[in-house]
């Protein structure tokens, strides 16, 4: 039942979605939900996900109606790994008698035996090479492609072909309001503002301290404002990369809130990062961006936009990664170099300048409406 009519012949009122995931991946998901939206705009669409996901469906009430949280299980290690509160919450999936259920978490194998224990009428998903077949719409899982485009082909094979293929970040008024209180309480000047954000989620995604610091120098001796950006919980990380620059900046570590640094990234000039979330921050807003990829999937992580986003890498042969710590001395990362990543900086930061046609000190401030940022094309 894989056609491209399965979801008009199913008609669903009642669709939930699990994908159980971090913010970067959930942004890579925004336009596939979008697709699925426009498919079903009368639909009411719960996601499955972790707990601080409420704030992703609040952000996104267009696309998303509710979230349920996942209570965890043996194989996703997003959360505690027991399989405990499994049985309560399929009884509660199934007393919700969902039309449709999507299994946008991964690749397939053990998320699709979940998806199966929800009652819904149908099921969709992907399935590895080697899986059973699954009743439903079902596809392969498309490893050549980016990560949101791996998303566009499911919803595509369900009859929600994509209008639009970029992610989006929707910035409101409270965000706006704290990005006004870090310009009055920090002195940030969107003109020639650069952020530094050296946090991961993992170690072995996270590019050296003293490298960051380096780059920050570098830029900083060109003119442009430094500001090293990260959660509370990074403090340390961002205090180390402070700690070594011999050039002032400002430390936002934990100063802002999710909508709050996307504010202030949608302002910036450009974006020095590892591949996490921010990196997909920066792509939903439109600002230019370095990116240093340690360890991870360039293939199936990059942006799309590669004028935009620079991703600088290297790859040995133990890459892609899947330790938390890498065990080989970290070669992906530290055979890339500062001077690399100032160079590429640099590029970013000359396109910028020919948009605005001035130096950091000549540029007008920002000022712009959120939802239409005029970054270097």
């Amino acid at each position: 039942m894989n056609t491209p009519a399965f979801l008009s012949a199913l008609a669903p009122r009642r669709i939930v979605i699990f994908r159980a995931l971090q913010l970067g991946d959930m942004l890579c998901a925004v336009p596939a939900l979008r697709a699925l939206r426009e498919a079903a705009p009368d639909a009411h669409i719960a996601l499955i996900g972790l707990p601080w996901a409420q704030s992703f469906v609040d952000r996104y009430a267009d696309l998303v109606d509710e979230l349920i949280v996942f209570p965890g299980a043996v194989g996703f290690p997003e959360q505690p790994e027991s399989d405990a509160q499994l049985p309560d919450f399929f009884e509660q999936m199934r007393a919700r008698r969902f039309d449709l259920a999507i299994q946008l978490h991964g690749s397939g194998g053990i998320a699709n035996d979940l998806l199966f224990e929800f009652g819904a009428r149908a099921c969709a998903g992907f399935v590895q090479p080697e899986e059973t077949v699954r009743q439903g719409c079902f596809i392969g899982w498309p490893d050549d492609l980016p990560e949101s485009e791996r998303y566009l082909a499911l919803t595509s094979a369900l009859g929600a072909p994509a209008s639009d293929r970029q992610l989006s970040f929707p910035l409101d008024a409270r965000d706006a309001d704290e990005y006004a209180e870090l310009v009055a309480v920090h002195g940030v000047e969107a003109e020639r503002l650069v952020l530094i954000h050296p946090g991961a989620q993992l170690p072995s995604r996270r590019w050296p301290a003293e490298r960051f610091a380096g780059v920050a120098d570098n830029l900083a001796a060109d003119g442009w404002q430094i500001a090293i950006t990260g959660t509370v919980a990074e403090t340390p990380l961002t205090g180390a990369v402070l700690g070594a620059m011999t050039s002032p900046a400002l430390h936002l570590a934990g100063a802002t809130s999710l909508g709050g640094l996307a504010a202030l990234v949608a302002h910036a000039r450009l974006v020095v990062c590892n591949d996490t979330g921010i990196s997909h921050i920066a792509a939903a807003v439109r600002t230019s961006s370095v990116v240093i990829a340690s360890g991870s999937d360039t293939r199936r992580w990059a942006p799309l936009d590669h004028a935009r986003h620079l991703v600088l890498a290297d790859y040995p042969a133990c890459r892609p990664c899947s330790f938390r710590e890498c065990p080989y001395g970290h070669p992906c990362a530290l055979n890339v170099s500062v001077e690399q990543v100032v160079d590429a900086a640099r590029t970013q930061l000359a396109h910028v300048l020919g948009a605005h046609r001035g130096a950091p000190h000549a540029l007008h401030a920002c000022g712009y409406p959120f939802t239409e940022l005029p970054h270097a094309a």
